[in-house]
């Protein structure tokens, strides 16, 4: 199905004007969402370099890039919302962190501002490429993200899963149980034709990610469901963490079973690890 490249861009922008502060505090709002931060940061100490210049692509409020910073990386956090990057200046200058990160206003499609293999590691979080409806655009936004890597850089790209989706309407939202079947089948979604509360989205299978970044050149190295074993368990994860001794087993538990194939396409987000080859 072929969508109207301006309106859906339109809709995601929209929509995330009105949700720059949710997104600063998602991850940290209770232990359930902080786990996709745990997992993601457990896997960026694995593989990136000891030090460089990494790009945060669709890096919103700038979550990643205030936490790379601190750790002594140069970043360029790159996203499509201007108060998405308003929020982020006003957090990194809190953090006294300005020196580190250059900000630039763009989409994931386009990053001809940036020359060919500019970058020591490129991440693309959060679900960037999820908003992107057209075939042809995530081809596009792939191969940019790719081009703009240096030989032998890692690549670190979520997003929001196809099976997770459909979990979250058996939890959440019955009445669109519906679309179920064009939410597996298609993995389109557009808000007022199927259903209402988020903003245009793809829906993706892990195999479907790793075939994208695979045909431009990237060995995948891992793949992780961001929520692990906890995925869809809100109330009983937030539950747990109260008892730190359990916590701190389950929190291993989770580390240790979030690559495993049959946690990774049923978590709410799942994460691509790769390297460029050529």
């Amino acid at each position: 199905m072929k969508y109207d490249y301006k309106h859906m861009k339109a809709l995601v922008r929209r929509y995330y004007v009105d949700q720059v502060q949710q997104e600063w505090k998602r991850l940290k709002k209770d232990p359930y969402h902080q786990i996709e931060f745990t997992i993601t940061m457990h896997f960026l100490n694995q593989h990136l370099p000891r030090q460089g210049t990494i790009l945060d692509a669709g890096g919103g409020p700038g979550r990643y890039t205030i936490e790379l910073a601190k750790r002594g990386y140069n970043i360029v956090l790159f996203d499509l919302i201007p108060e998405m990057l308003q929020t982020a200046w006003s957090k990194i200058k809190k953090a006294g962190l300005l020196k580190r990160v250059r900000i630039v206003e763009g989409s994931i499609e386009d990053l001809s501002m940036f020359q060919t293999e500019s970058f020591d590691a490129v991440l693309a979080l959060g679900g960037s490429l999820n908003h992107l409806l057209n075939f042809s655009q995530r081809e596009k936004a792939a191969s940019e993200l790719v081009r703009v890597a240096k030989n032998d850089a890692p690549l670190f790209v979520s997003v929001i899963s196809r099976i997770g989706l459909l979990k979250t309407l058996l939890i959440m939202f019955q009445n669109e149980v519906k679309y179920a079947r064009h939410h597996w089948e298609v993995g389109d979604y557009v808000p007022g034709l199927q259903g209402e509360g988020f903003t245009a989205a793809h829906w993706f299978l892990p195999e479907e990610l790793c075939g994208l970044f695979r045909e431009h050149g990237v060995n995948v190295l891992e793949m992780a469901g961001l929520e692990g074993l906890s995925s869809h368990h809100a109330k009983e994860t937030n539950r747990l963490f109260e008892n730190q001794q359990k916590w701190k087993m389950w929190e291993d538990i989770l580390l240790k079973t979030c690559n495993h194939p049959s946690v990774v396409g049923c978590a709410e987000h799942f994460l691509l690890v790769g390297r460029k080859t050529r």
